[in-house]
């Protein structure tokens, strides 16, 4: 059996009188890939922000690990094992794709030696198949390559548990394969994997479980089929003609 690597109980966020996030728990079991879905604006993004570290909440707690983790900010966070993607990739322009990588590796473990960090940093660049040479820009790549480049940013950080938001937007259907076999990949080498997305059949093909947000609120959680075939799931976001 399993055992939970994140648990959330009520957490909520306000931004004054706005409730973006409103009493939501679900626990995320260590070795899965867990689904967090919803229309756009349904809180998804602050949601992962409050377990981040980049906001705190207003209420409710947040285990990470066994660990209360409560308003941690995102340093502690990414130096207990959390790692995590954004929306839009925000590196550092001017620095070559390697730099880029090896300053996470050092960010997410401060003791680490140079040669060590340039050494994990080449690996991770390795294994997430980046199509470019290392010594390129950060400011001369797509935004595919972006999204390679922030996914091997915080696998060098050596996380525990993984956050991906919207990586894959706007891939192709070859892309969108590729980043499935690789998210595979991640998991089965010991990194558990929530991710945020809209692209329902990776979704459904990748994850064990998910929960459904909307306007703020948990409306749905279990497992990937049951939820999707939920009434309200398919009223607020799916669409009543979805087919599994």
């Amino acid at each position: 059996m399993r055992m939970a690597l994140l648990e959330l109980s009520g957490v909520t966020k306000r931004f004054g009188g706005l409730t973006a996030v409103n009493n939501v728990s679900f626990s995320v079991e260590a070795g899965e890939i867990f689904g967090l879905i919803g229309p756009n604006g349904a809180g998804k993004t602050t949601l992962l922000n409050c377990l981040a570290g980049d906001l705190r909440p207003n209420g409710g707690a947040v285990h990470f690990d066994g660990r209360n983790t409560t308003g941690l900010p995102a340093d502690r966070m990414c130096r207990l094992g959390l790692g995590r993607t954004f929306q839009i990739p925000r590196p550092f322009p001017a620095m070559t794709a390697f730099e880029n990588v090896m300053v996470a590796a050092v960010f997410g473990d401060p003791t680490i030696r140079r040669d060590e960090a340039a050494a994990r940093a080449l690996r991770v660049i390795q294994y997430v198949e980046f199509p470019r040479p290392v010594d390129t820009l950060a400011s001369n790549l797509n935004v595919v390559q972006l999204k390679r480049l922030d996914l091997a940013r915080a696998l060098a950080s050596n996380p525990k548990l993984l956050f991906l938001d919207e990586l894959a937007a706007g891939l192709t259907p070859v892309e969108l394969a590729s980043i499935a076999q690789l998210l595979r990949r991640i998991r089965a080498d010991g990194v558990t994997i929530v991710m945020v997305e809209h692209v329902m059949r990776l979704i459904l093909d990748l994850c064990d479980r998910l929960s459904v947000l909307q306007y703020g609120e948990l409306i749905a959680h279990g497992d990937a089929a049951t939820v999707a075939r939920d009434e309200r799931v398919r009223e607020a976001y799916l669409g009543a003609n979805f087919i599994l």
